[in-house]
C-alpha cells in the first residue's frame, strides 16, 4: 500500500507523556493509515474508512 503523501497527525487519544503515541493519516482516498509515532519509517496499518469508523466507535470514552 502506497502511503506517499500521507499527512500524519497525532491521535487525540495518545498519551500526553509521549510514550504511547499513535499517528493517523486520513487524507488518502479510500484508506486510513495508522502508525507508531516513535517509528515513522516502520510499518503502518491500513484500514478502509468503514472499518476505521467501526474501530473508533468501540474505543472507551476518553476522560
Amino acid at each position: 500500500m502506497d502511503l506517499i503523501g500521507a499527512r500524519w497527525r497525532k491521535s487525540t487519544r495518545s498519551g500526553s507523556g509521549g510514550g504511547n503515541c499513535v499517528e493517523i493519516a486520513g487524507n488518502l482516498p479510500g484508506i486510513v493509515g495508522v502508525r507508531d509515532s516513535k517509528d515513522p519509517a516502520g510499518p503502518a496499518l491500513v484500514f478502509g474508512p468503514a472499518a476505521w469508523r467501526a474501530f473508533v466507535a468501540q474505543l472507551p470514552e476518553q476522560h
